[in-house]
């Protein structure tokens, strides 16, 4: 790193070097919870340096301008993950010019001359807070992000005009700091809660994270961080709080900092700048009903990567932490191994049955691709999921997520796109859809060596993995709801007068089995298991099932539609079928797929998909051939799925 000598700041600060980036920093060295610290005074005030083992890239920083050591988790944290832990003491002089001269002053010896981060994470603790957000106002194009905790935000609730020694005493040191008489403080131009004071932190799209006491006496949330909250909101501010029920103003901070250290390493443009999304249409009508009627509904469609523990739960947490009032009602709707073409027959019953769905997330790439779906069952699939949804609520925001697994890699490393993430791209730009290509965002870091394919946990993320996926919803929630900020009432989406394909499952949903008319050798078991002992997936045993397991036997079936398909498991006995709709030519089915040998695999076979409208009969029968690899001639369906 070259080193820029700026001579009037290294002559302001007596300082030559800084350990870990050039050169031994003078001063008292010691060791901080793994990091070298220095001490050393600038201005005659205290000034420390927690240097990491391990810089990340950008060096980022953390600064506190009071109370350094104090309830330290996120900062222990966060040298741990490779971020400067900086402290200058600004402690008493309440946010005032003096205090933001001195701090720019320091700010800029620290970025010009020993090369951290032109970004910087104010943290302010308490009294903290005020400075911290009166420098972030001040100079918010130096800020990456705020970390508050119990912050003062108006100071007629803290110091106040107390009548106790101590607040009176604190009350006329900050009157005397900022040459302001008592009787001119009925508005006082420094609180960060005065809407002009806020306007340029929202503007400059600076992301906030509060951690507060539910039942703090000294600084009251109520009076404080709440107003603060709800005026940044109303500026297209991003805020996030959690306040800690029957908590005073101590202890600070939480046992697990894990949800401030993820805000604060997501939001460094370092970080930011391997995302990729794209921003198309408008997206704040889930916001204004989460914030104005402190209700929502949000639902979670997609395979395996969404139904496991990880990034949907994390993004639960943190519309918790937005909307720290609202009630949430989530729509879990994860089912293993399956796409767009199932999510499409599926919506309807997993998700729409619940109630009007405020914010919708939808992923299919991995297994639209693993499951060998063709390119035209791609469209038709992710245009069901997508214009049945808007059509069953046309204020309904959605989020098309497009995940990585092992064959991407490779695509990704010749440069392209793989082509099923292309497709799905093709239906989120036809209805205006924001969408995030979080595969080539992990390949890129990736490549980078920020980790490697283990680390991230593979197609299924480890926890750690997960936070990528989050953090671009992050990033795109901030983006959009800022973006959108003139938008004052929820707003119908525009929905294409005609689809991109005819035939997508836009009205597909569920049949229920016993309206099949079954021959002998088929049955109907109201709550099927195998004992076969290979796994099967939530929702797809003890429930009701067709099953046949010789062939011959016919099963008819009258419907109305365009298409008709079958909802089945797939295990290690699965047979061929043979099947005819209205009388056509007979067809062959093979159910075997590659991993029924191991999984009874949930899966959707369309059997006919461009019939005319109208009503038909489907007849089935399980054919005298079988798959080599299988043990049997078996069949179990769980629903007929019909487009409508």
């Amino acid at each position: 790193m070259k080193k820029i000598i700026v001579s009037m700041l290294s002559l302001l600060f007596c300082v030559t070097g800084w350990a870990g980036i050039e050169s031994d920093f003078p001063g008292k060295q010691s060791e901080w919870n793994g990091g070298a610290r220095y001490d050393f005074h600038v201005q005659g005030r205290d000034a420390i340096l927690v240097v990491p083992q391990k810089a990340r890239p950008g060096n980022p920083w953390i600064w506190r301008p009071a109370f350094f050591d104090a309830f330290p988790s996120v900062d222990k944290a966060l040298l741990a993950e490779g971020f400067h832990v900086a402290y200058y003491d600004l402690t008493h002089l309440y946010g005032s010019p003096r205090a933001m001269s001195l701090g720019h002053d320091f700010y800029q010896y620290m970025t010009t001359e020993q090369g951290l981060s032109k970004k910087v994470t104010m943290e302010g603790f308490s009294r903290g807070g005020l400075c911290s957000l009166n420098w972030a106002t001040k100079y918010p194009e130096c800020v990456a992000c705020l970390y508050l905790d119990a912050p003062v935000c108006d100071v007629l609730t803290w110091p106040g005009r107390g009548t106790n020694t101590e607040g009176g005493q604190l009350w006329n040191d900050l009157l005397k700091e900022w040459n302001i008489e008592d009787n001119g403080m009925d508005y006082f131009p420094g609180n960060p809660i005065n809407i002009e004071n806020l306007k340029p932190i929202a503007a400059a799209g600076i992301p906030i994270f509060a951690v507060c006491g539910g039942s703090d006496k000294v600084v009251p949330y109520e009076k404080n961080m709440e107003v603060l909250r709800s005026r940044f909101v109303a500026l297209g501010g991003s805020v996030e709080v959690i306040v800690k029920p029957g908590v005073d103003h101590h202890p600070h901070s939480l046992e697990n900092p894990g949800p401030i250290v993820d805000f604060v390493i997501r939001n460094q443009p370092q970080y930011q700048s391997k995302q990729y999304y794209t921003l198309r249409g408008k997206f704040r009508n889930a916001f204004l009903k989460f914030d104005t009627t402190l209700e929502g509904r949000v639902a979670f469609l997609g395979g395996s990567i969404t139904e496991m523990r990880g990034w949907h739960n994390q993004v639960m947490d943190m519309l918790r932490q937005r909307f720290p009032k609202t009630q949430f009602d989530f729509v879990e709707a994860g089912i293993g191994s399956t796409g767009s073409t199932p999510g499409a027959f599926r919506l309807q019953h997993d998700v729409l049955s619940r109630g009007k769905i405020d914010l919708l997330f939808v992923e299919a790439a991995v297994n639209d691709d693993t499951n060998f779906f063709p390119p035209v069952e791609q469209i038709r699939g992710m245009e069901g999921e997508i214009r049945h949804a808007l059509l069953s609520n046309p204020e309904m925001d959605i989020i098309m997520l497009d995940f990585i697994y092992d064959p991407f890699i490779e695509v990704c490393r010749q440069g392209h796109i793989p082509n099923v993430i292309l497709n799905h791209e093709c239906v989120a730009s036809y209805y205006q859809i924001p969408s995030i290509n979080l595969c080539q965002e992990v390949y890129e870091r990736m490549e980078a060596g920020e980790f490697d394919w283990k680390k991230f946990g593979g197609t299924h993320p480890s926890w750690f993995g997960h936070k990528f996926y989050t953090a671009a919803i992050a990033r795109v929630m901030d983006l959009m709801w800022k973006e959108g900020i003139a938008q004052t009432k929820m707003t119908a989406h525009p929905i294409p007068a005609k689809p991109m394909d005819p035939h997508s499952y836009f009205n597909g949903d569920f049949l229920d089995i016993h309206q099949a008319v079954l021959g002998d050798k088929w049955s109907c078991v109201e709550n099927w298991d195998s004992e076969i002992k290979v796994e099967k997936r939530r929702g797809f045993v003890n429930v009701p099932m067709l099953e046949v397991r010789e062939p011959e036997s016919k099963l008819t079936l009258d419907f109305e539609g365009t298409a008709i398909g079958i909802f089945c498991v797939c295990g290690p006995e699965a047979g061929i079928i043979e099947y005819s709709v209205d009388g056509a030519p007979v067809k062959k089915l093979n159910t075997f797929t590659d991993w029924s040998g191991r999984l009874f695999i949930p899966w959707v076979y369309m059997l006919e998909s461009e019939l005319s409208p109208g009503k038909h009969q489907l007849t089935m029968w399980m054919s005298k051939e079988s798959d080599k690899r299988s043990k049997g001639t078996a069949l179990q369906i769980r629903n007929f799925v019909v487009n409508q």
